[in-house]
């Protein structure tokens, strides 16, 4: 599987990526979600996690973005962010995420979530 890790702070893509690739999947790094969406347009992820606050486009509208393209309808897409707050896990819900990690977080529960998705 291939995971779009997407987040403005190197340091969290860096443990992210390092994460995820431990567990014997592959990554691609995107700093924001323009980022993102030029690398999504270039190749297919099988799972993207996304940071919600970003400079020049916020995970939120990545969301949307991703989901108004047909090949990202299905694919599943896991919010990493300090927004922790009932109602920013239901908006997230609403525009399509399928699961949401609050940072700070362990590599335990990295793992946990990405059971429930892969």
């Amino acid at each position: 599987m291939h995971f779009l890790v997407v987040d403005d702070s190197s340091t969290m893509r860096r443990i992210l990526c390092n994460t995820i690739n431990s567990i014997g999947y592959t990554t691609t790094a995107a700093e924001d979600g323009i980022d993102a969406l030029e690398k999504a347009k270039d190749q297919k992820f099988d799972v993207i996690m996304t940071d919600w606050n970003m400079p020049r486009m916020d995970g939120l509208h990545l969301v949307r973005a991703l989901r108004a393209m047909e090949e990202y309808k299905k694919t599943p897409i896991i919010m990493v962010t300090t927004e922790g707050g009932k109602q920013e896990v239901l908006t997230a819900i609403k525009e399509g995420v399928n699961n949401y990690i609050v940072k700070p977080f362990t590599a335990f529960v990295l793992r946990e979530k990405l059971k429930d998705i892969v």
